[in-house]
């Protein structure tokens, strides 16, 4: 017997891998990731392609396994996810205004400032970090953007995900979201 099986079957309590998820909820979390990232990439690519404006950023898949694969998560629910989002992409802006000409600083004030003020207003959403990252890190059309990111693609995108979350989720009767709205 090698070295970590044995220390694995010492363990007591503790399972391999965790159980598995019901086929049922691999369709649905699928279709509601399908349709929450078709909406906000469809107003991207369809409507404001001829705009300065940007809807889709990378933090809205790490949002989506959230709110359509674990959706009775505290960090899944709609306080978390719309002020999160909101939150981190005001910080994230005002870290690059402040500290752009130190970028390995904006970007750590950044996702630590963000992960700080989404703990004391109860808005923690991982994907937040992210948002507020891009805000620093992400081209210059996010950064001609300025404060307007918080509201488009971060707000109102976190909003149609939510509306998509609610709709979807809602659809199978073992599947109930939100848990709770504040």
């Amino acid at each position: 017997m090698g070295f970590w099986t044995g220390y694995f079957s010492k363990m007591k309590g503790v399972t391999r891998c965790p159980p598995r998820v019901p086929f049922s909820e691999i369709v649905w979390s699928w279709i509601g990731a399908f349709l929450g990232i078709a909406a906000v990439s469809y107003l991207h690519y369809r409507v404001l392609s001829g705009t300065d404006l940007v809807m889709v950023i990378g933090s809205f898949g790490a949002s989506a396994v959230l709110i359509y694969g674990a959706i009775k998560s505290p960090l899944a629910q709609p306080r978390n996810l719309v002020g999160g989002h909101i939150i981190s992409a005001l910080i994230g802006v005002t870290c690059y205004k402040l500290f752009h000409y130190e970028m390995w600083l904006a970007a750590a004030l950044a996702v630590s400032t963000a992960i700080a003020i989404m703990h004391a207003t109860r808005t923690l959403h991982p994907p937040g970090g992210a948002t507020a990252l891009i805000a620093v890190i992400g081209s210059e059309k996010v950064h001609q953007l300025g404060y307007l990111y918080a509201l488009i693609p971060a707000g109102l995108g976190a909003l149609i995900m939510l509306l998509v979350a609610v709709l979807v989720n809602n659809i199978p009767a073992s599947r109930r979201y939100p848990e709770y709205w504040i």
